[in-house]
Formats: structure tokens, sequence, C-alpha cells
């Protein structure tokens, strides 16, 4: 049994946050082993999470006052459901946090909103050698989408096929 930190505090992130988040993005990226790939500064966090047209909403969580995880989301609709569903780009706990229920703590916070919102869903992809996440994503309940593959277009592939004409 997760034993939950009495002194957890889950908030949404402010403006004055976005260091954190990027510092929080690179660490994620770096257990990742994707560190080459994290190319975005804080202005671009900046302009899409707090600007005129937000994309992504950020919680943080602290534990005795001092951050120590974050969540990444952002909404995205179900056609089949006919209703709008959370999708979790970032979980992320600082190491010497983990097993303390932040992680878990941060998805009960996100299942909450979806329900609160309407929701139908909540989504998430995990990398496949990533077993520690996964176990616990089994644990609380989450069952992984083995029917379906993740497609991915960006960089020179993206613009190549936005410079076609339609038809």
């Amino acid at each position: 049994m997760l034993q939950m930190a009495a002194d957890l505090e889950i908030l949404p992130a402010q403006e004055q946050d976005v260091p954190l988040i990027l510092g929080f993005i690179k660490k994620l990226a770096e257990y990742e082993k994707l560190l080459h790939e994290a190319v975005t500064d804080e202005g671009t966090l900046r302009q899409w999470l707090f600007g005129p047209h937000p994309a992504a909403e950020v919680l943080i969580a602290y534990t005795k006052g001092i951050p120590a995880g974050f969540a990444l989301f952002f909404h995205n609709f179900s056609t089949f459901l006919g209703r709008p569903g959370i999708y979790l780009e970032d979980l992320f706990v600082e190491p010497e946090h983990r097993g303390k229920g932040i992680g878990k703590a941060l998805l009960i916070h996100l299942a909450k909103l979806a329900v609160e919102r309407g929701c139908g869903r909540l989504n998430w992809a995990v990398l496949d050698w990533n077993q520690p996440a996964i176990d616990f994503y089994k644990g609380l309940g989450a069952v992984p989408l083995e029917d379906w593959t993740v497609y991915r277009l960006s960089g020179a592939a993206l613009d190549r096929l936005a410079g076609q004409s339609k038809g």
C-alpha cells in the first residue's frame, strides 16, 4: 500500500512557475533518454501554457512547500463517446519523492478533474521499457490499449505534408 504524504498539496501552475515546469520537463526527458528531443524553452512554454490561447494545463505537487512533481495535460475529444477527455502528456515525480504517493495523488487529481469536467476518459502513453510505470498504472486499474499504435508526424515530414495541395 502506497503511503500518501500528509503534507501534499496539488496546485494549478502559475506563469511564474514556467522555469520550474521547464526543469521538470528536462528531468523527465533525461529519465526517458530523450533529452536531445526536449528543445522547448521558457518563452515557448509561457506562450502555450499561459498565453491568450493556452494549449495545456499544469499541476504541481508540493510536499512541505517543496515542488516534488508535475502533471501536464490537455483536453482531447472522443467522437465515439461524444465527450471530451483528458490526455496526460507528462507525469514526473522527483526521484527523492517517489514512493510517497505523489504520482498517485496527481492521477487522482486528474481523474477528479476529468469527472468534474464531464470527460469520458483519461489517456496517456508510457514507454514500453518503463516497467515500473507500467506496473504502477496497471495497479491503478489502467489498461493498455494494445490494439492501437501511436503515430507521429513532426519536423520535415509534417512540413512536407502541410505543403501539399489538396487532392
